[in-house]
């Protein structure tokens, strides 16, 4: 399909409402999708982090009670 001019381009030949409708909600939700997937990225670095933390901890405590009971024997 071919127009004659930019506003006919934007008349859609008379859909405009329900094409640039459809491509806004589409833009949006590819937009929603983008920041979703982002923030989902963030949280599951940030859990993974205190995760490793928490294991670390886990192993300082396990070294350090192991050297006390040898040291208590």
């Amino acid at each position: 399909m071919q127009f004659d001019s930019f506003a006919s381009f934007l008349d859609m030949g008379g859909y405009a409402f329900y094409v640039w409708l459809s491509f806004g909600a589409s833009a949006a939700l590819i937009l929603l999708l983008i920041f979703s997937t982002l923030f989902s990225h963030k949280n599951a670095r940030a859990n993974i982090a205190r995760q490793v933390k928490r294991e670390q901890r886990l192993q300082q405590a396990q070294a350090q009670a192991n050297v006390s009971e040898s040291t208590s024997q």
